[in-house]
């Protein structure tokens, strides 16, 4: 198949849309073509910024473009569910922001009206694709670590958010786990597998969301996970990957293409920093060009981060959430 321009629409004119609008920039073969909000001088100041042939104040009227290959869902995640069905029933292949829905039934919905209309879905989870996150997968494959005994891995700010905001407001999805302890989560279950036992604990926000969480993992093989993170303090937000030969440290952020890799064969004080190849931009570019890649090869998933790791990955934080007693 020849390779196309493949024609983005971004749904929901935000602060990681905008990033993620600069960073398509740097990825040839993708193309901004439009922008969508609930309102027309939202979405006229993201066009100031990131220029779209068209501008518009609805999400009907992106999804009815004839001229949208795929649509980028931006929205808080208490609306990836909705906004992901839309995009789908007018045909549009969907791009969807991390986290993928506010729980695994309503992801099961979006996988599965996805495959019936034999259409391109994946979850915009950015650290999988990321260099550094590569190397350590490169760097535990070759047996640097020897065997995987543990994750341990935090993430924490002070949010200056009110409760009727995204981080605290339980309508939007609000709590650390879905915002930010994702993140922990997924670095714990993409390098260890689903855990064979979950303790989970939080402290509730004002509004009954998790303002702080506290996770374990606990394998049948030996393995545990401690994951922690947290809206009331600015925490290190680094990661530990250690084995029975060595030890992988994530600086500040983890998740993030900033985060840099010491590596300590054996003794802690036989530090080796890893190289890692950086470019220009946020990062977003690198899941862009994987999903224009994957578009113009005519596939329906990622062969990298499919849809069923997505539901994996959904159903182990409904998991978590159920132990914390927190409900939306």
């Amino acid at each position: 198949m020849a390779e196309q321009k493949i024609r983005w629409g971004i749904l929901a004119c935000g602060r990681i849309a905008r990033k993620f609008a600069a960073d398509l920039q740097h990825v040839e073969g993708a193309e901004l073509v439009a922008v969508a909000s609930r309102s027309i001088e939202r979405a006229r100041e993201f066009a100031a910024e990131y220029p779209a042939q068209h501008v518009l104040g609805s999400y009907e009227a992106l999804v009815a473009l004839p001229d949208v290959d795929i649509i980028y869902v931006a929205s808080p995640h208490s609306h990836h569910h909705e906004h992901t069905l839309l995009c789908l029933n007018h045909g549009k292949a969907v791009f969807c922001e991390k986290a993928f829905a506010l729980n695994c039934n309503h992801a099961k919905e979006m996988v599965d009206l996805a495959r019936s209309k034999n259409l391109f879905l994946m979850e915009a989870l950015w650290t999988r694709f990321l260099p550094h996150y590569n190397k350590v997968r490169e760097m535990i494959s070759a047996g640097m670590l020897g065997d995987l005994k543990g994750v341990v891995a935090n993430f924490g700010f002070k949010s200056t958010q009110t409760p009727d905001q995204r981080h605290f407001n339980p309508s939007l999805g609000g709590g650390s786990l879905l915002d930010i302890g994702i993140y922990n989560v997924f670095l714990a279950q993409t390098l260890l597998g689903k855990p064979d036992e979950i303790i989970a604990s939080m402290t509730p926000a004002s509004t009954g969301v998790d303002e702080q969480c506290s996770i374990i993992f606990k394998y049948n093989n030996g393995c545990m996970a401690s994951l922690f993170s947290s809206f009331a303090s600015n925490l290190e937000t680094d990661a530990d990957i250690f084995g029975t030969k060595g030890r992988i440290r994530l600086t500040n952020r983890f998740y993030e293409p900033t985060a840099t890799i010491q590596y300590y064969p054996e003794q802690v004080d036989s530090r080796t920093l890893m190289p890692i190849e950086k470019e220009p931009g946020w990062g977003y570019q690198h899941e862009i060009r994987h999903v224009v890649d994957c578009l113009n090869k005519g596939l329906k998933e990622s062969p990298v981060w499919g849809l069923d790791e997505t539901l994996a990955l959904m159903a182990t934080l409904d998991r978590v959430r159920e132990k914390m007693g927190l409900g939306y």
